[in-house]
């Protein structure tokens, strides 16, 4: 399983592709009670938190946790409704370290799960509170059966200015398994070479 790791540069190399350019991977993931093939599983660590720490040991990026200020339930169904009226009231849910500055990142990776077809709506808190101008979003979502949702249009509609890249959409159930996809798409991105 991965570990935890605040922002900090695990490895500071450019990443290939991103013109010397260092990358961000910016995510949100809830662990507890998840839907799993039509039924329900807990889990200690959220998929996009495994899928998360499988991209950060292949390439040069910071990583950074986006927490909600104030917890997600840790039941399933408490949560779903949680998120259907936050995305009811298109509201910005509060993250509780936010982080300072993305100025310093030519590429930032989103990655989340899709809840009702889109983001949970922390996420376009996140993106709102930064200027990603000039910047490469590359969307990445766990997932039921949504793939990507709406979150190419959605980051593009935040985000004025960025280029929305490839994105990469790993079912939730097959998060541990999805090690070849990740390693395809990140060669595809550019992010990883050789």
């Amino acid at each position: 399983m991965p570990t935890q790791r605040e922002t900090q540069p695990a490895r500071t190399t450019a990443a290939p592709g991103t013109s010397g350019g260092r990358v961000l991977l910016a995510y949100f993931s809830r662990a507890g009670e998840n839907y799993y093939d039509g039924g329900r599983v807990r889990l200690d660590v959220g998929n996009t938190e495994v899928l998360a720490g499988m991209i950060g040991s292949l390439i040069a990026c910071d990583v950074h946790r986006i927490d909600a200020e104030e917890p997600y339930p840790d039941n399933y169904d408490a949560t779903v409704a949680r998120n259907v009226q936050e995305q009811n009231a298109n509201a910005r849910p509060a993250i509780a370290k936010p982080l300072p500055s993305i100025e310093k990142y030519d590429t930032v990776l989103l990655a989340s799960g899709i809840w009702n077809v889109r983001a949970p709506m922390i996420m376009t808190t996140f993106v709102e509170s930064h200027d990603f101008t000039g910047k490469t979003i590359h969307p990445i979502t766990t997932h039921a059966m949504s793939g990507l949702g709406t979150t190419e249009k959605d980051y593009a509609t935040s985000s004025p200015g960025a280029i929305i890249g490839e994105g990469l959409a790993v079912r939730g159930e097959r998060v541990r398994d999805s090690g070849q996809d990740i390693e395809s798409w990140l060669r595809r991105t550019r992010l990883l070479q050789g």
